[in-house]
């Protein structure tokens, strides 16, 4: 992929969006769409997978955004070394979204699903976002993956399976809380919208207003 001569340095907020297979990133980008859009937020999106475009046909079909304005990596290798060791085809990608649809105030980046070792690469977005969920079990945040211990938004998803699988949200949260130094955890159902009003507002006040 060749970036034209005419991109400049970007103007979008850039956000990442990582976290394990099944966390419920995509559905967290599906939640916020129309949230973001009813604040005339105007958003692209970049999703990684390892060897198809599933995620990315996922929110070209939904109707919660213009098909064109999302775009598909293959990442083709551990998904986080595209977000982190050589994030050139997502910043590529994002560039030429960028270009194709400016003015953009906000590109997201959703990473294939990794485990708690994915971070994102501060050349490639401003700030980042890492989604675990309650099924995954609630000694997640005491692990102290850089995920969960370096992102500037902890998402604790899926709250509404808790009683389900034995798990303490109040608990889990603390936790979360205990090893991020004061960094924001929120917790969330994608499915039914709970807690997304507090992304956005949360993505408004440190991301949105900066620029």
């Amino acid at each position: 992929m060749t970036i034209p001569a005419e991109i400049n340095a970007p103007s979008s907020a850039r956000i990442g969006i990582g976290g394990p297979v099944g966390s419920g990133k995509t559905a967290l980008i599906e939640g916020l769409l129309p949230l973001l859009a009813a604040r005339g937020i105007s958003i692209a999106v970049v999703t990684n997978d390892l060897v198809t475009k599933e995620d990315a046909e996922r929110l070209q079909r939904g109707g919660l955004i213009a098909p064109e304005r999302v775009v598909g990596v293959e990442a083709g290798a551990c998904p986080h070394t595209v977000i982190r060791e050589d994030p050139t085809l997502n910043i590529e990608a994002a560039d030429l979204l960028e270009t194709k649809f400016a003015p953009l105030d906000l590109i997201v980046i959703e990473s294939g699903g990794d485990n708690l070792a994915s971070t994102f690469s501060l050349d490639l977005v401003d700030y980042w976002l890492f989604v675990i969920d309650v099924a995954g079990g609630d000694d997640i945040p005491r692990k102290k993956g850089p995920g969960i211990v370096q992102a500037d938004l902890l998402i604790i998803n899926k709250v509404d399976l808790a009683p389900h699988v034995g798990v303490d949200v109040a608990a889990m949260r603390r936790d979360a809380e205990a090893v991020r130094g004061g960094k924001p955890v929120i917790l969330t159902n994608c499915r039914s919208g709970d807690g997304l009003d507090d992304v956005v507002a949360r993505l408004a006040h440190d991301v949105l207003m900066a620029e």
